[in-house]
């Protein structure tokens, strides 16, 4: 009888360890997760920044104004077509 009861309590007791233990797995594992999430943020970050700079250039600003299509005031677009395409 006293092996059975000192039996019960130690199950009582890791079960009361069972419902903490849980959650702070699940808190770690979060904590991780958000880790990770926070560095690819600072990485696109990093880039976006990086690339607002290159814009501000205005050189870089106006390549990507010709790419898409735009002419300075005052200037004749030519359309040349049947070009071989690049390598």
């Amino acid at each position: 009888m006293g092996r059975t009861a000192l039996l019960l309590v130690l199950i009582g007791i890791v079960g009361l360890f069972i419902g903490p233990l849980h959650s702070y797995w699940a808190t770690r594992h979060e904590a991780a997760a958000r880790h990770n999430e926070v560095v690819r943020l600072e990485h696109e970050n990093a880039r976006l920044r990086g690339r607002r700079a290159a814009l501000k250039s205005k050189g870089t600003l106006e390549k990507e104004a010709r790419r898409l299509g735009m002419v300075r005031p005052g200037e004749r677009p030519f359309v040349v077509r049947g070009l071989p395409k690049g390598p």
